[in-house]
């Protein structure tokens, strides 16, 4: 492309630090170093996390920075030494790079890559440098992809291709909320076929799950949450029922074990609200939410589960 090599001028939504608002910027995008890709985002979705940033809710953030990590795009340029990446192919960044060498990587029962900027974050790419620039002064990244961007640079292990007729305003959710509720269901909590399952929160991660769990051939899969507003499109997709713990008096953990025959064989939670998951709703409970660390407290010492658990 004509742009390879050169540094680009573009727009990013910048994030100056807690409680400020982002600002629509103009910035430079450097060309990538080896074993670096520049992408062109087509599209991005907004994932809670990137809400728990700007609240302040993740105190370890490095400012200025361009969140987003949820995004679909196109290569434009690639660095020295790329070689399953080229110019014009349709990619989807990833927060949990795929080194495919470190202990995590090459351990089937593990993906969380040692190459990850998950807490603490960095905020830089794998050299400890930032492609990035506002009024001549870096702007970190955020999860190892930044896409609330024109354009963004990222390591060739955060970047997966995908097929070239890909929806790029769809298949971004891949990015983050559809592969983790998706992903609990079927890959983590592995539900089995004729079991019963129920889901807290019915948003984008929720939705995911169900259609998980729908895949996996749940016989019962109840959707929970307080917005009845959910429910039509909850059941589109894969719930039996819903239930808004609102209309009832007794606990919701009563509730569902009235409805299961004394318990549900899966729950997950996708709300991050310990207050649920501290309630013993089943056999095992799938966490698939970003919390704080202090909001995890009230965990500790508490019976959640009775067969396993994983978040």
């Amino acid at each position: 492309m004509a742009t390879a090599g050169k540094v680009i001028k573009c727009k990013a939504a910048i994030a100056w630090g807690p409680k400020q608002p982002l600002t629509i910027e103009d910035i430079e995008v450097a060309p990538p170093k080896a074993h670096e890709v520049r992408v062109k985002i087509v599209a991005t979705g907004i994932c809670r996390s990137d809400d728990h940033v700007l609240s302040g809710a993740i105190s370890d953030m490095k400012f200025p920075a361009i969140l987003g990590h949820e995004g679909a795009g196109i290569v434009e340029s690639v660095g020295e030494g790329v070689k399953n990446i080229k110019p014009g192919d349709k990619v989807i960044p990833l927060f949990v790079p795929q080194c495919g060498e470190c202990r995590s990587c090459t351990n089937s029962r593990s993906n969380l890559c040692d190459k990850h900027d998950i807490g603490p974050y960095i905020g830089l790419l794998l050299d400890k440098t930032s492609r990035i620039t506002c009024n001549g002064k870096p702007v970190y990244n955020f999860l190892s992809t930044s896409t609330f961007t024109e354009y963004t640079v990222l390591d060739e292990i955060c970047v997966a291709k995908i097929d070239d007729n890909a929806p790029l305003d769809k298949v971004c959710l891949i990015g983050c909320g559809f592969s983790t509720g998706y992903g609990s269901a079927v890959k983590t909590a592995k539900v089995e076929p004729g079991s019963s399952c129920a889901v807290f929160g019915l948003g984008g991660v929720g939705l995911s799950v169900l259609i998980g769990c729908k895949v996996a051939g749940a016989a019962k899969i109840i959707g929970v949450d307080t917005n009845p507003d959910k429910f039509a499109k909850a059941k589109e997709l894969g719930a039996t029922e819903c239930i808004n713990p609102n209309d009832y008096k007794e606990p919701i953990h009563e509730v569902l074990a009235k409805m299961s025959d004394g318990g549900l064989d899966y729950t997950f939670e996708c709300i991050g609200n310990t207050k649920v998951m501290v309630k013993k709703c089943g056999y095992a409970l799938y966490l698939c939410a970003l919390l704080k660390r202090s909001t995890l407290t009230p965990l500790y010492g508490t019976t959640i589960y009775s067969k396993n658990s994983t978040t």
